[in-house]
């Protein structure tokens, strides 16, 4: 079979069937403007995400794919079409889930592990018990030796790790994931996307994941979703990609079934891109 053939668009992969995490249906996202009008973000839009599926959304800036990771956040309520968690309507915040977003949300006056066990805290889980658990999972995260240091004393990536480990220890059945490793370095990257992995293949949780990179999106997931530019963004590709797992992502760009895929997406997502920089230059 031609490596064409292998990686077609919509291309479903082979997984045993699984209930849907993430239902938005029709999903429309607009803002009102201050002179009186309408801004839609996101034209009606459906995307469906399994359980223990890694889904990620790619597309131009400002294309709307952080608007939609916040509908099934519950954090933007749509104009119109529904968002269903786990099977039942969202109303409200998505408490399934566990949000990642690209700049540190960690307090400054609160240690690692202090920062870490806020989120057990929160649920009435005692702040011994809590403390000890986000010990656990700084051990998980390669930082079982900086428990007792400030944000300010970690290093970009040391502060994504902390944040990472804020985000499991709640135990969510759904993770979103906002650009989670943009402002980090080409290295650093790289290691938090094979920490990432190995934490989800571990127990596998639903996962969208929103970045700007495509060789990222390809690297870590098993669907690579594609939008338009805006406004009125819409999916205009998704791509199954049957790499197999575990994956090395240091080695995996060196298979020429990576270059294909990169190559088929990157057909769909050019043009994309180039309108995105035409409206931000005001042409």
């Amino acid at each position: 079979m031609a490596l064409a053939a292998a990686f077609s668009e919509r291309s479903e992969p082979k997984l045993v069937s699984r209930a849907v995490a993430v239902a938005l249906d029709g999903v429309k996202i607009a803002f009102g403007m201050p002179d009186g009008g309408t801004y839609e973000a996101v034209a009606p839009t459906s995307l469906n995400v399994a359980e223990s599926e890694f889904v990620a959304i790619v597309g131009p800036t400002g294309c709307g794919k952080s608007t939609l990771l916040n509908a099934a956040a519950g954090l933007v309520k749509p104009a119109a079409g529904t968002v269903h968690i786990l099977g039942q309507p969202l109303s409200g915040i998505n408490r399934h889930a566990g949000y990642l977003f690209q700049q540190d949300s960690l307090m400054p006056w609160k240690t690692a592990a202090q920062n870490v066990a806020i989120g057990l805290e929160v649920g009435g889980v005692p702040a011994r018990d809590a403390l000890e658990e986000a010990r656990d999972w700084l051990r998980k995260v390669g930082l079982g030796a900086f428990g007792d240091r400030h944000p300010h004393m970690l290093s970009g990536g040391q502060r994504k790790r902390v944040g990472l480990a804020q985000v499991l220890i709640r135990h969510p059945r759904i993770i979103l994931m906002d650009e989670p490793f943009g402002p980090l370095d080409a290295q650093t990257r790289l290691i938090m996307g094979e920490l990432l992995l190995d934490l989800w293949s571990a127990d596998r949780k639903a996962v969208m994941f929103v970045t700007h990179d495509l060789e990222e999106a390809i690297e870590l997931a098993d669907r690579v979703v594609i939008m338009s530019a805006g406004p009125a963004a819409r999916i205009i590709g998704d791509y199954a990609i049957p790499l197999a797992r575990p994956r090395d992502i240091a080695e995996i760009k060196l298979d020429p079934r990576f270059v294909e895929i990169h190559r088929q997406i990157w057909h769909t997502l050019k043009e994309e891109v180039l309108k995105g920089y035409r409206q931000s230059e005001g042409s």
